[in-house]
């Protein structure tokens, strides 16, 4: 899984990363330990007059936005349900009826330093940072729109959008570990991942199964990453 990650570039640079055109909404401050339910910076694709039902007509604009760890699907009751989707088994997300709606309209990218695992070892977990050589990070995710119903239509925060990152089987180097890794989408197949106009899952499925295993370094860091409460760049540090 994928259950805490660290993303320290501004919003100038993920606007020259993934070639955004559009910034919407404040900037966050760097966070070392982002965790479900919390805000984070992503990107993704939207077309003129697009709403919950996908997109309308009119040429795609690529977007920095803030949005909500956890999907809550637009059928959702109440926003809890996104405690338990924080992440999206690749293997399943084109048939899956709590995915399926996402993958085929509404995907993005989640720029990341890295992301922390924690290794069983011994009987205790040992916590890992896992990252890029060099560079930034996309994972694959999947975003919703869910209306609130204690607001009303015309309010212009009745709608929470929220997110889901996509995982998939641990290569050799990193199965030891943790069994399950991000989808890390390199750059040259994001404008693909991207695409809003790419609704068949059929050929979301394609996509999927071209991204390539991604070749990480990995080093032990501090227990005080188990606390969201703790987020500063020493966590990053490699254990003595």
């Amino acid at each position: 899984m994928c259950g805490r990650y660290a993303r320290s570039r501004p919003d100038d640079e993920l606007v020259d990363l993934f070639d955004v055109s559009e910034i919407v909404g404040d900037p966050l401050p760097a966070s070392y330990n982002i965790a479900p339910t919390q805000d984070a910076r992503v990107v993704l694709e939207r077309a003129p007059r697009e709403d919950a039902d996908g997109p309308g007509p009119g040429g795609a604009t690529r977007q920095l936005r803030t949005l909500r760890w956890g999907l809550v699907p637009v059928w959702a009751k109440d926003v809890k349900i996104g405690n338990r989707m924080v992440n999206a088994r690749v293997e399943t997300i084109t048939e899956k009826p709590s995915f399926k709606r996402a993958a085929a309209k509404r995907r993005l990218l989640v720029p990341a330093d890295g992301y922390y695992e924690w290794e069983e070892r011994e009987g205790r977990k040992v916590p890992h940072f896992l990252h890029a050589p060099d560079g930034v990070l996309a994972f694959a995710g999947l975003y919703e729109l869910w209306p609130d119903p204690a607001k009303a239509e015309d309010d212009p925060d009745r709608w929470l959008w929220t997110f889901t990152i996509l995982t998939t089987r641990a290569s050799d180097a990193l199965g030891h570990i943790h069994d399950r890794t991000p989808v890390i989408v390199p750059p040259d197949m994001r404008d693909d991942w991207l695409d809003p106009t790419l609704t068949d899952l059929d050929l979301v499925r394609q996509v999927l199964d071209a991204v390539p295993e991604p070749h990480l370094e990995t080093h032990e860091v501090s227990t005080a990453v188990n606390s969201p409460r703790n987020d500063s760049p020493d966590l990053l540090a490699p254990v003595p």
